[in-house]
Parts: C-alpha cells; structure tokens; sequence
C-alpha cells in the first residue's frame, strides 16, 4: 500500500523559512532521514519516495511538495493521488495551525478546514475531507496582528531555537500515523 504524504506550503525561497511552510520542513526533514533525493513530478510536485518496514509490512511512502501555491494545491495533489493511485485515507497533509500553541503538534483524519485555503483546496480537489491532517501549531499573533500576515513570516528568535526539534517530531508522528494508525499517535503526540 502506497503513502502519500504532502507538507503544505507556498513555493519559492521567500517562502521556505515562514510558518506557513512548517509543513514543507517536516517532509524535507523526512527525506534526510531516509535519504532520499527530490525529483519533479508531472503533476507540478517535487517528490521523493523510501519503504518503511521490512518484509510484508513494509510500507511504501511517497512524501511531496507542491510547486504550486497554498491555495491551489489541490489540483497537483489530485493528480499525484491519481498516478499513484492513493486513496484519500492514505494521504498525510501536514499543515500550519493557528488555533494551536506553537510547536504542540495534533493529529486527526476529516474534519473542516479552519479556514485553511491549502486544506480548502484539497477538501475540493479530492471531493472529500476523509484525509489524516497533521496539525503543526503555530500559535496566534500577539496583539493585532493579521493572521495572513503573521503566517507568512518566519518564525522568531525564541520559537527557531526549538524549531528543529519541533520539526523532528513532525516526522516522528508521521511515521507512527503510517506505522501504528491514528489512535496509537493521537495518544501518544497530541499535546
């Protein structure tokens, strides 16, 4: 059974370090730790591919990044799905979560979307909600901030000091979604 596991974020290096890339850094970490390479995919993603598990149990993960922006990744998701004929309860998106202290990470499957226009557009590309979601908290701006902005600022001196760690356990929790299913890992990681 096939993976697919998308980190939501917006293309391009003035983008890469922002909140709303957290999702995009948790795959990246996913490919150093099972070194593996990016390549361009047909339907307008970078992908890179590795098994977990040996034997039968050995699951066969495909992590991706749109080359598209937050709001139109649906379409490349779609297609994605489509040649790698993935059903939606087996696809991962990790995204950026306001309502969420910053680096608490939760995970859930459905759902709405919060506002969130990257799950928007999967919800409506896919035709369906029934995907997991990897919630990867980013806290609300203090005062009167607009959250649009904030999303799309990098994170500050205080919160890159944990980042990494943050970042590490992102990956962790996507590998126990895949490895020991979505009540095992809600008990286990939602904080």
């Amino acid at each position: 059974m096939v993976w697919l596991v998308i980190g939501l974020g917006n293309p391009g290096s003035e983008y890469s370090a922002t909140r709303h890339n957290v999702g995009q850094m948790v795959v990246d970490e996913l490919a150093k730790r099972h070194k593996v390479k990016w390549s361009s995919h047909k339907s307008r993603t970078e992908i890179a591919a590795y098994k977990m598990g040996t034997g039968v149990d050995a699951q066969s993960i495909i992590i991706a990044k749109s080359k598209s922006y937050m709001n139109e990744t649906g379409g490349p998701l779609k297609a994605l799905a489509a040649f790698y004929k993935v059903q939606p309860d087996h696809i991962i998106a990790l995204h950026d979560e306001l309502d969420i202290p910053y680096a608490a990470i939760r995970s859930k499957i459905s759902g709405g979307d919060n506002g969130h226009n990257g799950l928007k557009s999967m919800t409506s590309a896919l035709a369906t909600a029934e995907y997991f979601r990897v919630r990867l908290g980013i806290g609300r701006p203090m005062g009167s901030q607009d959250p649009a902005d904030f999303v799309l600022k990098a994170f500050s001196v205080a919160e890159k000091k944990t980042l990494p760690e943050f970042i590490d356990r992102g990956c962790d929790v996507v590998e126990s979604l895949i490895t020991h299913g979505l009540e095992e890992t809600q008990s286990r990681f939602n904080s």
